[in-house]
């Protein structure tokens, strides 16, 4: 019984300190009594050490416990929920290095007051329930995160990628082909890459790619556009740079089984955006567009043509440099996916940086303020859908002030067709906090051309009067007001 598992140690010292305070012994009186020094109990209760039969069966005599019971894996009834959380393996698959917690310190709270923890724990577990929040819930939560954390930018990816367009040859380079990155992968690491490798699999059409580790193919979806195919050799470049084993073997991961997988996607993703857009080329072009007096949509989609990104790939590395070398910390990224028959909006992705920002997921099947660019330029796109016009990404900023608060942010919004349902548009938005740090980085700040809008969370919570925008009217406001009333009525009666 010398070897084992940190849920087995938890548990044990969860009973020991349990019996003790039963006892009403304190460490010393415990020690006395067992001959076990102070610092090894103080272990044993947090959850660090596992001690040998015979001191197992020296705390039995000495806390007049049964000898089986206190060795089995089972908790007293208050300690269930507990018990639910260890079993459930959860503590394990939480990253609790890449924030630097020490699972002991975790037991330590847990030891401190279990009754109150297993009851916060029991809540959580039921809200997970109501709330339909699969377990990939928590690791996409935990990954983003960590992200925020780091203020999206990993240094050692950036190394990585630099190291990798020297050996290459291709450091002032703007555009990698991807005949170029084909060529690396196959020569290099030894891939096959089939161009219509899902062709003979209909049901396989919303996925990129799908990659073969044991004959190290990589099989490519038709549709995939250029710059989409770029992106997926980028990628595996980045699996392979990278030296990651754990992983998905398709493009995206399509069931969410460890995090250590969606942290390994991610740094994947970084990679291939970081090769494909340069950093020291980008922060000079970056630069340069921030100089200008008057806000250019034009140039900003010049922006991304001139490095072929996709929407998606320039936001990801415009929220990996603002932060790290504008020194513009305080943003936010968004990414809404409208669907037009449905006249639906929904937030697949969000990001924030230093603190949490206006609007974020605070409501489930809410209506999310309409106002906001993320949404309007989506109902732009679709009325020039509607007029049959064909259309490729529109651009647009706006100033959008926080209702009852003094937060105002420059939002930059690109909108595009969606991929591969066409029944989809996407929108993605950086929002950057106003103050004066962003004053002096971006001289177009206070173009009067920019559109200003106040904006709230959803339609819902929100009490301004006559918007034409509104979709659905302000319930919950409506249910606070009723609230207010009840509470004023019921105060002058009882005074």
């Amino acid at each position: 019984m010398t070897s084992k598992t940190n849920n087995s140690r938890i548990i044990f010292g969860l009973k020991i300190k349990q019996l003790r305070k039963e006892k009403k012994l304190s460490f010393a009186e415990l020690s006395k009594k067992s001959g076990l020094s102070v610092s090894y109990l103080n272990e044993i209760e947090k959850g660090k050490k596992y001690p040998k039969a015979g001191k197992i069966k020296d705390l039995a005599t000495a806390l007049e416990a049964n000898l089986e019971e206190l060795t089995s894996s089972e908790l007293s009834r208050e300690l269930a929920p507990v018990n639910e959380l260890l079993q459930s393996n959860f503590l394990n698959e939480l990253p609790l290095d890449l924030f630097g917690i020490e699972l002991n310190k975790v037991v330590e709270i847990i030891a401190s007051a279990p009754i109150r923890v297993g009851a916060f724990i029991s809540t959580l577990v039921e809200l997970s329930k109501n709330y339909a929040l699969a377990e990939e819930n928590f690791y996409h939560g935990a990954m983003r995160a960590y992200q925020e954390l780091h203020y999206n930018f990993f240094e050692h990816i950036e190394l990585q990628v630099v190291t990798f367009l020297k050996k290459h040859q291709l450091t002032d380079t703007y555009v990698i082909s991807k005949d170029k990155l084909a060529a690396i992968l196959e020569k290099d690491y030894k891939y096959t890459i089939a161009k219509d490798g899902l062709a003979d699999y209909p049901d396989l059409k919303s996925i990129r790619s799908v990659f073969d580790p044991k004959k190290k193919k990589l099989l490519l979806n038709t549709t995939l556009s250029e710059i989409e195919t770029t992106f997926q050799y980028a990628k595996e470049l980045g699996f392979q740079s990278l030296k990651i084993k754990e992983r998905a073997m398709t493009s995206s991961i399509l069931r969410v089984s460890n995090f250590e997988k969606v942290l390994n996607h991610f740094q994947a993703s970084y990679f291939a955006a970081a090769l494909l857009i340069n950093q020291q080329l980008f922060i000079k072009e970056l630069r340069a567009f921030f100089e200008k007096e008057k806000w250019d949509g034009e140039a900003f989609l010049r922006l991304m043509r001139k490095f072929n990104a996709s929407p998606a790939m320039l936001y990801l590395r415009l929220t990996n440099v603002i932060p790290q070398f504008f020194g513009i910390k305080k943003l936010f990224f968004l990414r809404f996916v409208h669907e037009p028959k449905k006249n639906r909006f929904t937030m697949n992705k969000e990001l924030h940086l230093h603190h949490k920002h206006h609007p974020h997921q605070n409501g489930l099947r809410e209506h999310y303020c309409r106002r906001w660019l993320s949404l309007s330029l989506l109902k732009d796109l679709n009325e020039i859908q509607q007029a049959g016009k064909y259309v490729g990404t529109i651009v647009g900023a706006q100033r959008s002030h926080y209702f009852d608060t003094e937060d105002e942010y420059l939002c930059l919004t690109l909108a595009r067709p969606g991929y591969p349902n066409p029944d989809q548009n996407i929108s993605v938005t950086l929002g950057l906090l106003i103050d004066d740090n962003l004053r002096e980085n971006i001289k177009f700040l206070d173009d009067p051309n920019i559109i200003r809008k106040e904006v709230n969370k959803t339609c819902e919570r929100c009490p301004i009067i006559n918007c034409e925008e509104r979709a659905v009217s302000a319930a919950v406001v409506k249910r606070k007001e009723k609230f207010r009333k009840i509470q004023e009525s019921l105060k002058e009666i009882l005074e």
